[in-house]
């Protein structure tokens, strides 16, 4: 079986990867130029998750996928990961910036994880795809996500809680305060 790399994985006959076609009625004919970073990315995610799926053994139709398959795929990718992910009985769990090399395996990042179900979740919609039966979207593929944060946080010493919105400024005078009466200008 062919290891396609992460997440760069632009195969030479991108048109004819398992609903690369569905996937260029909705965009230009330009292939790319016109598109996004974000469009091709998802792109580029989309043809990779459907070659992974030609791949398999046995091969796997789109519409037989579960989150089962995802997970499959998501642990399939940790094989390119880059990130180093503590074991709770290595010297540096917990610790950001470890002094020593250690045996400790790469993975693939919570926040890239994350964004490619995002991406993929979107894909799968837009070639098609039921949003109730999306499998990016399943409760077991949302429960792997959230263990595997928690877990590279322990293991980086890296806490990953949401960004708090910035509100935005409020206009002075657009409501007066309850004990002075409105301004008339």
């Amino acid at each position: 079986m062919d290891s396609p790399s992460f997440p760069e994985v632009e195969s030479s006959n991108s048109e004819n990867t398992g609903g690369g076609g569905a996937s260029s009625a909705g965009t230009s004919s330009s292939s790319g130029s016109s598109l996004s970073r974000y469009e091709n990315q998802k792109r580029r995610d989309w043809n990779t998750f459907c070659q992974y799926l030609k791949n398999h053994r046995p091969p796997l139709a789109l519409s037989r996928c579960s989150g089962a398959h995802v997970l499959e795929f998501l642990r399939y990718l940790d094989q390119f990961g880059k990130t180093k992910v503590h074991n709770p009985i290595c010297p540096f769990y917990g610790h950001p910036n470890p002094p020593a090399p250690c045996p400790c395996p790469l993975r693939q990042a919570w926040g890239s994880l994350d964004a490619l179900i995002g991406r993929l979740r979107a894909a799968y919609e837009e070639n098609g795809g039921n949003p109730e039966t999306n499998p990016f979207g399943a409760r077991a593929v949302r429960l792997y996500l959230r263990e595997v944060r928690d877990l590279q946080s322990k293991a980086r010493g890296v806490s990953y809680e949401k960004k708090k919105r910035k509100r935005p400024p409020q206009q002075l005078n657009a409501v007066a305060p309850p004990d002075q009466p409105p301004s008339h200008s």
